[in-house]
């Protein structure tokens, strides 16, 4: 089973749109066909970009708090990462590079170029587009 560390971008982007690849992203995840692993600094950073008044105007505290949830039901919880080294150009990507180092996650799920630039990374990091083509050639 693939085990993927998702940024918070991607889980955003599926509460926006039900249609775009990080929602088929979600219905994999919800039918088992991967592991997605979080973390409570994870959990922390959605929980807060869900609370900006950009994103809350089209998400309701309800919804955000529903969806929280349900990621916390389906995913695998894991401790924050014990160390960060500086690996990105953008400091805030290196907790998901560590996240996914220390959890032994295959695959890192972004849309954020800093991280999709990176040629030197542990693991490979894929698009949505991409990792939702992937897991739909699993299923």
């Amino acid at each position: 089973m693939i085990r993927a560390v998702l940024d918070t971008n991607v889980y955003v982007a599926a509460l926006l749109s039900r249609d775009g690849a990080p929602a088929r992203i979600m219905r994999a995840l919800s039918d088992g066909v991967f592991d997605a692993v979080v973390c409570p600094s994870l959990m922390s950073e959605l929980e807060g970009v869900l609370a900006r008044p950009k994103l809350a105007k089209r998400v309701s505290s309800s919804d955000a708090r529903s969806y929280l949830k349900w990621i916390e039901r389906v995913a695998v919880l894991d401790d924050d990462p014990s160390d960060t080294p500086a690996v990105s150009p953008d400091p805030g990507d290196d907790f998901i590079l560590a996240l996914a180092r220390e959890t032994g996650a295959q695959v890192i799920v972004s849309g954020d170029h800093h991280l999709l630039g990176l040629s030197h990374a542990e693991m490979r990091v894929l698009s949505p587009a991409i990792f939702a083509t992937l897991l739909e050639s699993l299923a």
